[in-house]
């Protein structure tokens, strides 16, 4: 039996409906039988698989699009204040609920299991909600990409967990109250909305305070994870379990064999050794898995078989995605935006790639004011390919910020020692790979915006 949906969510209206936060949530209502409607800026398959759950979804955003009996208004921090349809909702007093509020909501009364950190977030989330599926627990979730395999990103189950990504980029997970916390990695992001580490580490203290007396906060072996841990040591409500590669990790990875595309991962949690595969290639994603595997064990899934249920879990969209092969070239897609993530999907390719194949990159800088200021370290990081192209700036939500364009990047990594190209028109792009790939080689297009509809073109291109 759904649990029961919340008056003012009964008839929600979204703005942004077709946005991987907001899509999910849009789903489970609309699962769980609200009468769900919304906007978009454009066509998508995310809004035709909401009409197939019946919702109603407009292209583009107007005033009338609010029904005469919507119950409240459902906006992100994306959505700015003279939006039309939210202009319209203040006027008549319609309540504005923010998409966090609404996720919480969803999850009040379940077993909740909340997945932060600067990155890994959505395919740790995925680990988990795949393995969970496996097991047949029919858990809900919600999270930033659709599973490779349901090909969507939320679901409503009959089961009590609820498996959800919780964002750190507004500080809306600090709303989230979950029996099981992972806190992957916490690093300096989103410079729009922290101005510092200190900042940063006191969001995640609140999503972190929030954590049920007697929950499981798991924590990954990344420093920032680790200083998280320490910051919150004194809670004795409050169980801390670490994972890694260190000695001391509670949940211990002893072993990482690539094996082309994909893993086998060894992970030694509570003196016993296990052993699964993971199906994309690198430690990190090794990592994410371990801490999907140690979490799950929290809330008193039998660690054998939650590790051979991560098996299960065939990839993400945008995490290290397989597009497509044409002329002998595989076509790769990321997600990644910030120097961390891009280097360690890069030393993944780079593995996979071996020494008798080419990486080249398609990357897509995202905000202006991430690129202001990491773009020297995004530079660097283009290293590791063989051959890069750099796009202009995918601005998203931001507006320009005067003297700061990919160029910030280009240079720093032709000063590197990077082959890097600019391009400014991205619909030359594939041309532009057709003329570099010869056979053998991988692409990978990269980038948080629009870089991914390059796959299917290049594919295309690749093909004539």
């Amino acid at each position: 039996m759904a649990p029961a949906i919340p008056a003012a969510m009964e008839r929600p209206h979204f703005i942004g409906i077709g946005g991987a936060g907001m899509s999910g949530i849009a789903k489970i209502l609309a699962q769980r039988g609200a009468k769900v409607a919304g906007s978009d800026a454009r066509e998508s398959d995310t809004a035709a698989s909401l009409r197939a759950l019946g919702a109603t979804v407009h292209i583009g955003h107007a005033a009338h699009h609010l029904a005469d009996d919507t119950s409240c208004v459902v906006v992100s921090s994306a959505i700015r204040a003279d939006n039309p349809e939210l202009a319209r909702a203040r006027e008549l007093g319609i309540p504005v609920v923010h998409r966090s509020d609404a996720l919480a909501a969803l999850m009040k009364d379940l077993r909740a299991i909340a997945v932060a950190g600067t990155h890994g977030k959505t395919t740790t989330t995925s680990m988990l909600a795949v393995a969970l599926t496996e097991l047949g627990l029919d858990p809900s979730y919600a999270i930033g990409g659709d599973l490779a395999g349901p090909g969507t990103n939320a679901r409503h189950g009959e089961g009590d967990v609820f498996v959800a990504e919780a964002d750190e980029s507004d500080r809306s997970f600090q709303k989230y109250d979950p029996e099981v916390a992972l806190v992957l990695n916490v690093e300096l992001d989103h410079h729009a909305n922290y101005a510092s580490m200190d900042e940063i580490y006191e969001s995640f203290e609140a999503f972190v305070a929030k954590i049920r007396p007697g929950g499981t906060l798991v924590v990954g072996e990344h420093a920032g994870a680790r200083e998280l841990a320490a910051r919150v040591a004194h809670r004795e409500d409050l169980d801390i379990l670490t994972v890694g590669e260190s000695p001391d990790s509670d949940a211990r990875i002893t072993a990482v064999v690539p094996q082309g595309m994909t893993s086998e991962v060894t992970v030694v949690l509570d003196g016993t050794e296990h052993t699964f595969t993971v199906s994309v290639p690198g430690r990190h994603y090794a990592h994410n898995a371990a801490a999907a595997l140690a979490a799950g064990a929290r809330t008193g899934i039998d660690p054998a078989a939650l590790a051979q249920a991560l098996t299960a879990y065939t990839g993400v969209g945008r995490r290290l995605q397989l597009k497509g092969e044409a002329a002998g070239v595989q076509v790769i897609d990321s997600y990644a935006h910030h120097p961390t993530e891009m280097t360690a999907d890069l030393e993944a390719m780079r593995a996979a790639a071996g020494t008798d194949r080419r990486l080249l990159v398609v990357f897509q800088p995202h905000l202006f004011s991430r690129t202001q200021e990491l773009g020297t370290e995004m530079g660097q990081a283009l290293t590791l390919a063989d051959r890069s192209v750099v796009l202009d700036i995918y601005p998203a939500r931001e507006d320009p910020v005067p003297g700061v364009t990919s160029a910030l990047i280009t240079d720093a990594a032709a000063a590197a020692g990077a082959d890097v190209t600019p391009v400014h028109d991205k619909d030359t792009v594939p041309d532009v790979i057709a003329g570099m790939a010869r056979p053998g080689d991988l692409v990978l297009t990269m980038g948080a915006g629009d870089v991914t509809d390059l796959g299917p073109r290049i594919l295309a291109r690749l093909s004539d």
